[in-house]
């Protein structure tokens, strides 16, 4: 019965934690559709993935503190709900205005599923436990956002931009309903809102967390910065059909997978995490050699493969060294957490499209890496441990 009840956890967490990548990604395809649609410029339909990436980030800042305070099931629910209604009013509206407002919407009722996973899994597990948890839960975080545009584009060919926002309203019920099954995971509730919102002080303090959130957001831009880069890379440069490209796109998303079950070998979060990040900077260098140096194709894509298996080894480990030391205040810690990820993977992925694309992104792949690792190590110093206790109390 545990064992059925740890698979549907993990089932159901899983689902819900990448439900806000997958409405981000999943439409890409569909862009030029949506232009054609609404009678607006590429410039305007693209600006609604960024309305969307700032619910995403925003929402969860919000979401986060709530359910500390209301428990897991009630913002969860509300926040589906909520993402349903948005789902629907994309599909009828016929001003791009209001289309924009309504992804917004999405964002912001998506980050209801990123942030409250972390929590659900921090109030559930802890120490080796935790991490194994966050090891299956990171190779699904880590495929959904390089996955979806590929399931993206195979549905289009069935089906219009509205075929795919009515699989995500599809989704978005059948979620609901999974959550309406769930029971509480949360025992001790915040006293007040107000209460909630003060637990970003005692996360904001703790240097050590905030250091470890720092490894997962640079990870993250290095992530961002591929997915923003690659279509361009692969299709310009190398001159791949969209099939190709989409079949090099899902099977660097398996290396991600690879790396985070990879790490469930290491002996501590901390040891993995160390590997990882060395491991992540090596292959990051590699990488922006061969994209300066116009290696072959395989070669860019064997390189790609490699670094996102070392991001899946950062993505469970940063995150659990993350947000252990703050269980009594998990839910702003892991909004924190997933701002913070989604607010540098916003600022590296348009700087990628600046002058030579193979330039500009071996620099931002390089940079990330470098600084992911010397953020891991920060917080590895004697100095940089800060007493959880002090920041509890």
């Amino acid at each position: 019965m545990k064992r059925n009840s740890y698979i549907f956890t993990l089932a159901f967490v899983g689902m819900i934690a990448a439900f806000g990548p997958f409405v981000t990604d999943f439409y890409l395809p569909a862009l030029p559709a949506l232009s054609d649609y609404f009678g607006a410029p590429a410039s305007m339909i693209q600006l609604s993935l960024t309305v969307g990436m700032i619910g995403l980030g925003t929402g969860q800042l919000i979401v986060g503190p709530l359910s500390d305070r209301y428990g897991r099931r009630m913002p969860l629910l509300l926040s589906l709900a909520a993402f349903a209604a948005a789902t629907a009013g994309c599909l009828v509206t016929d001003s791009i205005g209001r289309f924009l407002l309504y992804r917004f919407v999405q964002g912001l009722a998506g980050a209801g599923g990123v942030v409250i996973s972390r929590s659900i899994a921090t109030d559930l597990y802890a120490g080796r436990e935790l991490a194994r948890f966050f090891s299956v839960l990171g190779s699904v975080q880590g495929i959904v956002p390089v996955a979806a545009p590929v399931i993206g584009g195979l549905l289009l060919a069935v089906t219009d931009w509205k075929g795919i926002f009515a699989v995500l309203l599809g989704i978005g019920i059948a979620l609901l309903v999974m959550t309406l099954a769930f029971r509480e995971s949360l025992a001790q509730r915040s006293r007040s809102v107000a209460a909630s919102f003060k637990g970003y002080a005692p996360v904001l303090r703790n240097r050590r967390s905030m250091r470890y959130m720092g490894v997962q957001a640079m990870a993250m831009g290095v992530m961002f910065s591929y997915i923003s880069a690659s279509p361009f890379i692969f299709q310009q440069q190398y001159g791949l059909s969209p099939v190709a490209y989409s079949l090099c796109f899902g099977f660097n998303a398996f290396g991600i997978m690879a790396g985070s079950l990879l790490v469930l070998r290491s002996r501590s979060s901390e040891r993995g995490l160390a590997i990882g990040t060395r491991g992540f900077l090596v292959m990051a260098l590699a990488t922006a050699i061969v994209l300066t140096q116009g290696g072959s194709v395989w070669l860019i894509e064997a390189s790609f493969f490699l670094l996102m298996v070392m991001l899946g080894t950062i993505m469970p480990t940063s995150t659990t060294l993350a947000l252990e030391p703050l269980r009594e205040y998990s839910g702003s810690a892991s909004a924190a957490l997933g701002f913070l990820s989604f607010l540098v993977g916003g600022i590296c992925s348009p700087l990628v499209g600046m002058g030579d694309m193979a330039v500009s992104t071996a620099a931002v792949i390089a940079l990330c890496a470098l600084f992911t690792m010397l953020l891991a190590r920060g917080a590895d110093h004697p100095h940089a441990e800060i007493r959880t206790n002090e920041h509890l109390s």
